[in-house]
């Protein structure tokens, strides 16, 4: 105990935050070991998605001592790649939570005074829109202070690399490195108030960037539809109202409804607990609205607007689209819509459904798979175009995430929310719908249904690894009355595999002809993630056979979750 208040006496002494140096000065006033220790239990580590965690004081919290200590970390890398003092700005963005802002001024300011131009956002924006300035302004990193559909607790802290996509390694490492060579955080250079015009390194974002994402946004709707639809819309409480709005307006889509109570940002986030469209509680407000209004389509984004939930009509009753569905239905229309001599290329991760594999065959495109992760999704599709191998046109990932086109080198949920409604008014002049549309890619390329399993290990990533650990030394010879034909370890052999499908912790289960199984540990949470995905033929009534199979898949991942007891 006498260590640990040690350690926490000497990171209170170096927090320059007066707020949570009193938080933690409380805690040892009070002798409270338990969170003491949670507190102190080493540094918030970065890696490819940056930081994110739970906001606090002390080492393992996202506070200002943490973010100051990361942004002189990537300062001094980016000083490191060039001898000479950078001239390409690093952009800053923040979200609407709390700290966020305060949190994006201290990094501009730490980056400023290393003598680092920076390009910010005087407002809370979209974080696709920060990604688009990054590229536009060929910035040499990109900076953004959100916690994406985190719970309301949390804060986080991701990084853009020179080429406007996430940082992938070995760039990660270098960073982490960087930083953990920084001292305190009270002694590093800042630069105070410096959105406030403190600096002559720091400008504000160009007033046109805007106008400028929507114009290449707009170049890459496949077939733009105006319409008068009624769309129930819901932000989430975040940052994606005002933009959704402009493009929707510029567009013709003249029926956006948006859902009062969270049309504005507000960081506490009042109507819901976890403000995560994957999640069917965060959409009873859009839900309820939808059937008061007699709408046409409810459309979600998360906080910080780089993802898109759809919930369509089925019947009398709203049906929310996974966001394989979204991904099919969106990439087949990309696909379709495409023009030029260029082969078109489409990328999804590797938990995402092989659906959109066949369907490219079908339309004579390239299809590539990643690991998890949309920073290896934009790699991919950079690295393929700069092979020669054609244009990337589209990519997703199954939590929610799409890019369509190269506007973004990142998910996008508000390009994809209006390339969506563009594809649902086209169904919708022909008179048919979104599921009738899954239905012929049904018939196209399989019923394809999935289903994902998650279990919670109370003994931490150790006991988790030792789970995966036991399934690919001894997989079952069957699960859900599936039999396991083959089991692929993508723990090894990433040097015979393309970079943006290298060692990952991942085992994947084949089924045969009837699909496959993959098992992983949660990037973010002491989770173990099961993905099955299972098809049949379309049969006379797709959407019957889909039912039958998406209980067959949910009965794959049960019997393979009880199969790793953690």
């Amino acid at each position: 105990m006498s260590d640990l208040l040690d350690r926490a006496r000497e990171w209170v002494d170096a927090d320059p935050d007066p707020a949570t140096r009193a938080e933690l000065r409380s805690l040892i006033k009070a002798g409270d070991e338990a969170e003491l220790s949670s507190r102190m239990a080493g540094m918030l580590r970065f890696g490819t998605a940056g930081i994110r965690g739970e906001v606090g004081a002390g080492p393992n919290r996202m506070n200002r001592a943490v973010v100051i200590r990361t942004a002189r970390g990537l300062a001094d890398h980016l000083l490191a790649e060039r001898a000479d003092l950078p001239e390409d700005p690093v952009v800053v963005a923040f979200d609407a939570r709390p700290m966020s802002r305060r949190f994006a001024e201290d990094a501009a300011g730490v980056l400023a005074a290393a003598g680092i131009p920076v390009v910010f956002f005087p407002d809370a924006a979209p974080t696709p829109l920060a990604a688009f300035a990054a590229k536009v302004l060929a910035a040499a990193a990109a900076v953004v202070v959100t916690a994406s559909h985190n719970p309301p607790a949390d804060n986080g802290l991701k990084v853009y690399a020179a080429n406007a996509a996430q940082i992938i390694a070995p760039v990660d490492a270098a960073i982490a490195g960087a930083i953990d060579k920084v001292g305190r955080a009270d002694e590093v250079p800042r630069v105070e108030g410096v959105f406030a015009g403190a600096s002559r390194l720091a400008a504000p974002a160009p007033d046109d960037i805007f106008d400028r994402y929507w114009e290449e946004v707009s170049a890459s709707r496949p077939n733009p539809r105006s319409s008068d639809m009624k769309i129930v819309y819901t932000p989430m409480h975040g940052v994606g109202g005002a933009a959704i709005g402009a493009v929707f307006r510029r567009a013709g889509h003249t029926g956006l409804l948006t859902v009062p109570a969270q049309a504005e940002p507000d960081g506490a986030f009042p109507t819901v607990d976890f403000p995560n469209p994957e999640e069917d509680s965060a959409l009873e407000l859009a839900a309820s609205l939808a059937d008061e209004l007699g709408a046409d389509l409810i459309i979600a984004n998360d906080p910080d607007a780089d993802r898109l939930a759809a919930v369509v009509k089925d019947g009398p009753a709203w049906r929310r689209l996974s966001g394989n569905e979204v991904g099919v239905l969106l990439g087949d229309y990309v696909l379709r819509g495409h023009e030029g001599p260029d082969r078109p290329i489409v990328v999804n991760s590797i938990v995402s459904s092989p659906m959109l594999a066949r369907l490219a065959e079908a339309r004579g495109a390239r299809h590539e798979v990643t690991l998890t992760g949309f920073k290896w999704i934009a790699n991919a599709g950079l690295a393929l175009e700069a092979a020669g191998e054609g244009r990337f046109v589209f990519g997703y990932e199954e939590a929610l995430g799409y890019a369509v086109g190269p506007t973004v080198r990142d998910k996008d949920g508000i390009s994809a929310a209006l390339v969506f409604c563009d594809l649902v008014a086209g169904l919708r002049e022909r008179g048919e719908t979104a599921l009738d549309r899954l239905a012929e890619l049904w018939g196209i390329a399989g019923v394809w249904a999935d289903s994902q399993h998650s279990i919670v290990s109370k003994d931490g990533a150790e006991a988790i690894r030792a789970a995966v650990d036991r399934l690919a030394e001894s997989p079952p010879r069957s699960v859900g009355g599936e039999r396991v034909t083959g089991l692929t370890d993508y723990r090894a052999g990433g040097s015979s595999r393309p970079a943006w499908l290298g060692e990952q912790a991942l085992v994947e289960l084949s089924l045969g002809q009837s699909g496959r199984a993959l098992v992983r540990p949660s990037g973010t949470e002491p989770k173990l993630k099961i993905y099955v995905d299972v098809s049949a033929a379309a049969g006379p009534d797709p959407h019957a056979q889909h039912r039958v199979m998406s209980e067959k898949a949910r009965a794959v991942a049960a019997d393979l979750a009880g199969m790793l007891p953690l």
